[in-house]
């Protein structure tokens, strides 16, 4: 017992067991599960409608929003959820119990609107200033007139039910994320045509982002990298997802438009010469500034954007006849009874009022502003310039004077993938066994093999506790580099071994000398294998990422934490009493 008191009490085996216990309170294992998670929400289906939003990129595994019944049938596995979403018609009620709460769902008609290639007059109402003269004075009022227009004319097709317009997959057993490998989707590697500099490529970045968001796709991965000879890629993981919808949607440089009664003002690349995206010209409206809100705090944003001195008088010609709409601070906040309404790929993404000043005026400078809200004023001030953030993207899409080429593209199976993480479990358990029963041939004491199996698991459960904690997908280059690590591991255990057994018997052995040169040994061949695998960081436009990254983690561990307390163990358990 005074081996055990003495090895528990040990420092380095107590930083060996905090560790532990944050990882797996990290990796927060939970076997017993039940229902789907949403994946996506398709935009202005019925579940989006109804308020259920898909999950942010940043959200854990075990934080998603998990699907519990339909109509109150319990769901239990995605054949469950589709069987009771099967066949649904058009403008049927369903009811959802989710995690977050009970949604009552309305199903629509999926249709497509054809313009055809003729005319029809449609009868459009208008505010006219009509003057009047009354006892000798002339006064001016709005009046509403209705006139015919001619409209290009649209045909509607009804293609089908339209369904909830959920995307689900099996209910996340812990908060590991599971790269394409293992959960299956589409990866796209993209090869801008010419050079960016680091402004421009957030800027593309932004926009990709906004447009896959645009589109319902969540699970997405989107970042630049480069190959060694220092080439520009932007790599995109989606899960779940069809490659053919990604490749297009990722290759073309994308529509914006900005109309007003649908009708298009100025058009993105072709109409906007410049959005500010710096503080001179961009941020909190310092006119306007943050103020209490009955919820909290809200807090307004402007930023300027230019047109082409056409499109500004398209703009005037617009609005010349549209009417004024009193705001609630007074005259100052007065705004046209149109909204100009942001389009990006033919998707509407936001509407805003048009300043009253602007009406019928040729101004090529003008100021965009919005607001944010949040329960304390640095939370709106945040929502608020996040907000800008998102519509100084949305502005600026497709005005990039780049095309992305598809230098390579993969698609897994979801049931591949399934296969891969049984294969990877599998093997796993394989080596652990392999690598243990070589250890009890060689050394033929069974009290040496144990405390390598739990250091062997130790540097294993550490490293999925690192990927859940900063959100690394694990695919199979990672697996491979925890393989490498968890080697690694058991080659250094064994140099602290015969380290310790040379002369372990004597009564006079010096402990502390003997792992000293074990030590050095280990150091030696870390820095060695940190330094190989740097290189691999950047190999294959970071397709390698994974593996370099978690041998790198994996051996960092090891040297750090694992192996000094293995250290200690044996120690423990080979110096005589």
């Amino acid at each position: 017992m005074g081996k055990f008191k003495k090895l528990f009490t040990s420092v380095r085996m107590i930083l060996l067991i905090v560790f532990l216990l944050l990882a797996v309170i990290a990796i927060h294992p939970s076997l017993d599960r039940e229902g789907v998670a949403v994946r996506s929400v398709v935009k202005n289906s019925a579940a989006a409608l109804a308020g259920i939003e898909s999950p942010l990129p940043t959200t854990s595994p075990m934080g998603r929003e998990l699907i519990l019944s339909v109509n109150n049938k319990p769901i239990k596995t995605v054949e469950d959820y589709y069987a009771a979403t099967e066949g649904l018609g058009s403008n049927i009620t369903v009811q959802v119990k989710t995690t977050a709460g009970v949604y009552r769902l309305t199903t629509k008609d999926k249709t497509e609107i054809i313009t055809l290639n003729e005319t029809e007059l449609k009868e459009v109402n208008e505010t006219v200033l009509v003057n009047t003269t009354v006892n000798g004075t002339i006064v001016q009022s709005n009046e509403t007139v209705t006139k015919l227009v001619e409209v290009p004319k649209t045909e509607t097709h009804v293609l089908g039910t339209e369904g909830l317009g959920l995307k689900v997959y099996p209910a996340p057993q812990n908060n590991l994320r599971k790269g394409l490998d293992l959960e299956g989707g589409t990866r796209v590697l993209l090869e801008p045509e010419d050079a960016l500099s680091d402004a421009d490529m957030e800027i593309l970045l932004s926009n990709m982002q906004e447009r896959l968001n645009v589109f319902g796709l969540s699970d997405v991965v989107v970042r630049k990298t480069k190959d060694l000879t220092g080439k520009q890629f932007i790599l995109v993981e989606i899960a779940g997802a069809n490659e053919d919808e990604v490749k297009d949607l990722l290759s073309r440089q994308g529509k914006f438009e900005a109309k007003i009664a649908n009708e298009t003002a100025f058009q993105g690349g072709k109409d906007l010469t410049f959005v500010c995206r710096t503080a001179d010209c961009s941020g909190i409206d310092p006119q306007a500034g943050c103020s209490p809100a009955p919820d909290g705090w809200a807090c307004r944003f402007r930023f300027s954007i230019s047109l082409t001195p056409e499109a500004a008088a398209k703009h005037a010609a617009m609005t010349e006849k549209l009417a004024v709409v009193a705001g609630s601070g007074g005259a100052d906040t007065a705004y046209l009874d149109q909204q100009l309404d942001l389009y990006l790929d033919d998707q509407l993404v936001d509407s805003l009022n048009i300043g009253a000043d602007l009406q019928g005026r040729v101004v090529t400078d003008i100021s965009i502003t919005g607001s944010g809200s949040g329960a304390s004023q640095e939370l709106a001030m945040q929502g608020a310039l996040d907000s800008m953030k998102r519509l100084q993207t949305i502005l600026i899409t497709g005005s990039l004077p780049v095309k992305l080429s598809i230098a390579k593209s993969d698609t897994i199976s979801p049931a591949l993938g399934e296969s891969f993480v049984k294969n990877a479990i599998f093997i796993g358990l394989l080596v652990i066994a392999a690598v243990a029963l070589v250890i009890i041939i060689a050394y033929r004491k069974l009290i040496i093999s144990i405390p390598i199996i739990i250091t062997l698991l130790s540097e294993v459960i550490l490293m999925l506790g690192l990927a859940s904690l900063i959100r690394w997908n694990l695919d199979l280059a990672a697996i491979a580099g925890i393989i490498i690590a968890a080697g690694t591991g058991v080659d250094d255990q064994i140099v602290v071994i015969d380290e310790l057994q040379r002369g372990a018997k004597a009564d006079d052995i010096n402990w502390a000398k003997r792992i000293k040169q074990a030590f050095f040994i280990i150091l030696a061949a870390y820095f060695a294998t940190v330094v190989a695998m740097i290189p691999l960081l950047f190999a294959g436009a970071g397709m390698l990422k994974g593996f370099a990254f978690t041998t790198i983690a994996g051996i960092s561990f090891g040297v750090f934490i694992t192996r000094p307390a293995f250290a200690v163990m044996m120690e423990t358990l080979l110096k005589k009493e």
